[in-house]
């Protein structure tokens, strides 16, 4: 069998995205964010993001399949994130890609964009070895999966009980006086800080709750923690030092992911974790998980910046799956699920 096309188009939050993947190859990846319109509210306004998506997804998708040379006659299949995401936002995506799938008489799959962020890392670093760990952390979500098999099995290992490690920073962000997405800010910053600066909690880590979660992941203590730290501080006359409050903050969100998921790893006999999602730019995130693979002989994917952040690409390889292993395409009336479970890959 040839390779297989897929167009892919993803709207789940603020970036409107398309792009085509041949097997193995990125052929095109084109992102409109409407970030710069959320920034003054200081988070993603769902109506407005999804007035951005209706606005910019036909030329989004021209735009995937002129860079590819291709038209629409050309692809195999067309995949679209389905979920979870902004309930508004995900409709535009889904509508325009059942309308283009109807044109074009083409199969359509509607995916779980979070696995997405699981295959996409295919693109830089081939197949998947069996027993593949994967760190998934965004701004809604931190979890760790186990990938049996990533168009047919996923487990869901372990799952944030309240903030994702995303949420943490933007929260913590916002008290430090940064705009609107707070994890560069942050990252930044802590470059320059001192990470044992300050003593900063690490959920779930230890006694019972660790013991009882030892995959599980909760930021919400972090934060509140960092806040009353600063609070204290400022109540107290002092400067806040902000580069060692960024650093000791990243140091110990850095060190809670990769310390639970090297033992994910232990668990399952994986020498591969694949890591994805939009905070996994976090520079300390990736020098942290990098050098505990080393410590305990696992394999560490990242992949490269542009496909860390919601993209096209993420759910083109994530169907380009789908069509190898022989999955039935999506249903025509299938729904949107803005809450979507991660052990479903695709509706």
């Amino acid at each position: 069998m040839s390779e297989a096309i897929v167009l892919g188009i993803e709207s789940t939050c603020d970036e409107t995205a398309a792009a085509v993947v041949r097997g193995r190859e990125l052929v095109s990846n084109v992102v409109a964010s409407s970030m710069e319109e959320h920034a003054r509210y200081g988070g993603v306004i769902p109506e407005i993001a999804s007035r951005a998506h209706a606005e910019a997804f036909v030329p989004c998708v021209s735009k995937a399949l002129a860079d590819a040379n291709m038209t629409l006659a050309d692809v195999d299949a067309i995949a679209v994130s389905a979920g979870p995401g902004l309930a508004g936002c995900l409709a535009v995506g889904v509508s325009g890609a059942k309308a283009l799938a109807w044109a074009a008489n083409k199969p359509l799959y509607g995916v779980n964009h979070v696995i997405g962020h699981i295959a996409v890392t295919q693109l830089q670093f081939g197949a998947f070895p069996p027993d593949t760990m994967a760190l998934i952390v965004s701004g809604g979500h931190t979890s760790l999966l186990h990938v049996e098999d990533v168009a047919r099995k996923i487990d869901v290992v372990g799952t944030t009980l309240d903030d994702a490690a995303g949420e943490c920073f933007d929260k913590v962000a916002r008290l430090l006086g940064f705009p609107y997405p707070g994890g560069p800010h942050i990252d930044r910053h802590a470059q320059a800080g001192d990470p044992h600066a300050i003593r900063v909690p690490q959920g779930l880590t230890q006694g019972k709750a660790g013991a009882a979660h030892p995959y599980d992941f909760s930021f919400s203590g972090v934060k509140t923690a960092v806040a009353r730290w600063i609070e204290t501080e400022q109540a107290s006359g002092h400067d806040i030092p902000v580069d060692d409050v960024c650093a000791s903050l990243a140091d110990s969100v850095a060190d809670v992911l990769a310390k639970k998921a090297m033992r994910g790893c232990e668990q399952y006999g994986s020498d591969t974790l694949i890591v994805g999602g939009g905070f996994s730019a976090n520079s300390q995130l990736r020098a942290k998980l990098l050098e505990y693979g080393e410590k305990h002989g696992v394999e560490v994917r990242i992949p490269q910046l542009k496909l860390c952040t919601d993209n096209g690409a993420m759910v083109a390889m994530l169907g380009v799956n789908l069509v190898e292993a022989g999955i039935a395409p999506s249903g025509p009336e299938f729904p949107i699920d803005s809450s979507m479970p991660l052990t479903t890959v695709s509706l």
